[in-house]
């Protein structure tokens, strides 16, 4: 197999392709900037070098498109242009190397579980009606609807839900407090988590590859979603430190403005498309999860 991971040299991007070298496969990494290979099965190229030559795609069976600016900024309107525009952009340029490509790959392109809204009750799968009343559920509408309408390719609608990994993501924000013995819930602590393990997220995207009937919107979350108290006293816990330091909700909002809907608010999202094409998770619950991530954390 050869995979090119767009937007490779981020978080998921980097497990990702530790993940295909373990399974002996091709990857391309396509970024900004050219880079020497670290491995033989590895080999990089960037976006605008392939505006001109599509050479380091030839033979390509999967596009993965994690590309887009971060959304963990302050929300300021440039901010938010920036956020749309970026994503909006790589659907595009992607789009162009598949129109020009003679044998086309499936195209999995990254989206978010933001475009259900937030509810601290309704359990939300990939068939659920969802809203357009936020920021961010407004940028992965425009996303998704960018990406479905690429002609004469097999399109994956990857909807990611809080990634969790040792080396980068949200995980190590989140747990930095705890091992300070400061941990708490944040705001109510009623608000939904809907999580992944790195490694199952790896295994998801290439399940998705390899199962050509897969199409469309795929929940990337585990079964179990956890609400944000659960959350913590699972950490602490693990952690054996205190879990006594609630965070109020005036408290986020005033430290990180708009952005603070991401901690204070939430939805429970149900991977349905994984769990009836039976995917095997190792990791399904928090606990199995957070044995894992914090093995080596004192």
């Amino acid at each position: 197999m050869k995979v090119a991971i767009a937007g490779g040299t981020g978080f998921i991007g980097r497990h990702l392709t530790q993940y295909y070298i373990q399974q002996k496969a091709s990857v391309v990494v396509v970024a900004r900037k050219k880079r020497k290979p670290d491995h033989p099965l590895v080999r990089y190229a960037t976006w605008e070098e392939l505006e001109t030559s599509l050479l380091p795609l030839e033979g390509v069976d999967a596009i993965v498109n994690l590309a887009g600016e971060t959304i963990n900024q302050r929300w300021t309107a440039e901010a938010k242009a920036r956020i749309l525009q970026s994503r909006l952009d790589s659907v595009a340029s992607v789009q162009s190397w598949i129109e020009r490509m003679e044998r086309k790959p499936v195209l999995i392109n990254a989206s978010g579980v933001a475009i259900y809204g937030t509810s601290d009750s309704e359990t939300f799968i990939e068939e659920s009606e969802w809203k357009k009343d936020d920021f961010l559920a407004s940028v992965v509408d425009q996303w998704e609807m960018a990406a479905e309408h690429i002609p004469d390719t097999r399109v994956v609608l990857l909807r990611l839900g809080v990634v969790l990994g040792k080396d980068g993501g949200a995980f190590p924000k989140m747990i930095a407090p705890f091992k300070f013995g400061l941990g708490g819930r944040i705001g109510t602590g009623r608000q939904p988590l809907s999580w992944i393990h790195i490694d199952d997220l790896c295994r998801l995207i290439d399940f998705c590859i390899e199962h050509e009937e897969i199409e469309g919107p795929v929940n990337a979350t585990t079964p179990m979603a956890v609400t944000n108290d659960a959350f913590g006293r699972a950490v602490a816990s693990k952690l054996k430190k205190p879990y006594l330091f609630p965070v109020p909700a005036f408290m986020m909002k005033m430290l990180f403005g708009e952005m603070s809907m991401l901690l204070l608010q939430g939805q429970k999202v149900f991977p349905s498309v994984a769990v009836k094409h039976n995917f095997h998770y190792l990791y399904p619950v928090i606990e199995m999860a957070l044995e894992d991530l914090l093995a080596d954390k004192k």
